[in-house]
């Protein structure tokens, strides 16, 4: 894989690009019709592509490829488990979401209406996204099979989960509780993970944040685990976990910032 940081994205309109940070050309250019085909390609420098960029700020973007497996990892940063009075998971505490939770940045994120739940917290992840089917991989691989990574909001219906323990897959699986974008950022080196902030920011204040080192198992570990679990296909995403969650209401911005990876945005409607 290049050694060159880019970036796969769609528009609105379903156009795959790939940029940098000086902007977006057309995928196809590169050879690929489409972003799930060039997961973990080694695609050529931007610059030398035949074509000229358009600015970032020029375009809309859609989730940046067609997302397979959707793994969550709950309690992953060791303050945010002290925070919720949880015991510190002596395993990645794992869970799966549906393909029907996804939006795309911007959002909307709908809010269940108030009777099936009032208490929605979101929380700033960092995404890992697979780029080549592997099993039993050790965590020395990490680099050979992540395509790259990605922000992400994760929503939670709180007062659901609340209620039981059991419930945490209902609580996690309203539409559009997952937003991914607004692009995916490659390629995966472990070099990339050093003095990473993940920020969950709520109408501008930052409600939480913390370095990648605050995690309890690394993205390399989650990645590894999961692995000897099931078999990796491209395009299957890992949700790292997240430092910190706010609760969200009607007419809320939620903002998920990952240094070096990207700025992810959604604004909050309520259904009812």
């Amino acid at each position: 894989m290049t050694s060159e940081n880019y970036r796969l994205a769609r528009t609105v309109e379903g156009r795959p690009l790939v940029g940098d940070d000086g902007g977006f050309v057309p995928l196809a250019t590169a050879g690929y019709e489409t972003t799930n085909d060039a997961l973990g390609a080694d695609l050529p420098t931007i610059d030398d592509l035949p074509a000229s960029r358009t600015p970032t700020e020029d375009l809309r973007f859609s989730t940046p490829f067609d997302p397979g497996k959707l793994w969550g990892i709950g309690l992953n940063y060791a303050d945010h488990a002290a925070d919720l009075d949880e015991a510190r998971p002596e395993e990645p505490a794992s869970f799966m979401k549906p393909r029907t939770t996804l939006t795309a940045p911007g959002g909307p994120i709908r809010l269940p209406p108030t009777e099936e739940s009032s208490r929605v917290t979101a929380e700033a992840e960092l995404g890992v996204v697979i780029g080549r089917t592997c099993r039993d991989v050790d965590a020395a691989a990490f680099g050979d099979v992540v395509a790259g990574f990605v922000p992400i909001i994760d929503m939670t219906a709180e007062d659901v989960l609340q209620r039981n323990p059991r419930f945490l897959t209902r609580s996690k699986s309203y539409d559009t509780f997952l937003v991914v974008g607004p692009w995916l950022s490659a390629p995966a080196t472990i070099d990339r993970l050093d003095d990473v902030t993940v920020r969950t920011v709520i109408n501008d204040e930052t409600v939480s944040e913390k370095t990648l080192d605050r995690m309890l198992f690394s993205p390399p570990e989650l990645v590894a685990f999961h692995s000897r679990v099931m078999t990796l296909e491209p395009g299957d995403v890992i949700s790292t976990g997240t430092p910190g969650a706010g609760v969200i209401e009607d007419g809320d911005t939620v903002r998920a910032e990952v240094d070096g990876v990207g700025v992810l945005e959604a604004d909050v409607v309520r259904a009812d």
